[in-house]
């Protein structure tokens, strides 16, 4: 079975990204998470069966978090390109 792979990346209330890190750490699809200089504040990998398990882990379980003030979801496609 393939495997859908997403990067959303999150803008949060001045200094709630650790809480939000720290909220979303058992949430297995979640690969990693990573501070971001810039305009968005973090950016989670995450990895799913099917898109319907994406936009519910990003429906229930990022945006419902309370400082999480709008995410962007980017949904990846073929293979990656790796750099050798």
């Amino acid at each position: 079975m393939s495997c859908m792979k997403a990067f959303v990346l999150l803008n949060t209330e001045l200094g709630q990204e650790a809480s939000i890190t720290e909220a979303l750490k058992g949430v297995k699809e979640i690969n990693s998470i990573n501070s971001l200089y810039g305009i968005y504040d973090l950016i989670i990998e995450m990895e799913a069966d099917n898109m319907d398990r994406i936009k519910e882990i990003v429906f229930n379980k990022v945006r419902r978090l309370e400082h999480v003030k709008s995410t962007i979801t980017l949904l990846t496609y073929g293979e990656p390109i790796l750099n050798e």
